[in-house]
């Protein structure tokens, strides 16, 4: 079973900078990616960016350029640096694990239980 503990969310004004991490704990065959995601009041979750265990990462097109996902194997931990901020980044932040398919990020049931991330204009 896969834990998923995510961190550092806040409030920030716009063009300012936050740092989320997700621990992870446990291990399930396959998994070998992980990813955030985030959803907005009103909206559906998107991913926001993804990373494979070897490091390859994808970003959704509206925060390319803005987030950077990396990852510690050893600490089993991965991070989203999100710079730049906007007011439409604000939603709730979620850490998934999942598996790198194709060039691309598949989710797994297997969610943190979310950070708030507020950016004020």
């Amino acid at each position: 079973q896969v834990q998923l503990v995510e961190s550092g969310g806040g409030l920030v004004q716009a063009g300012g900078s936050l740092r989320l991490s997700c621990a992870a704990s446990g291990g399930i065959l396959g998994i070998n990616a992980m990813g955030w995601y985030r959803q907005a009041s009103g909206k559906e979750r998107e991913l926001v960016a993804g990373i494979s265990s070897g490091g390859i990462t994808n970003y959704a097109d509206s925060v390319k350029g803005r987030f950077t996902i990396s990852r510690d194997n050893a600490k089993n931990t991965v991070y989203l640096q999100m710079n730049s901020l906007k007011s439409e980044d604000t939603a709730v932040y979620y850490c998934n694990a999942g598996r790198w398919s194709s060039g691309s990020y598949r989710p797994t049931r297997y969610w943190g239980q979310g950070t708030q991330v507020t950016v004020s204009s």
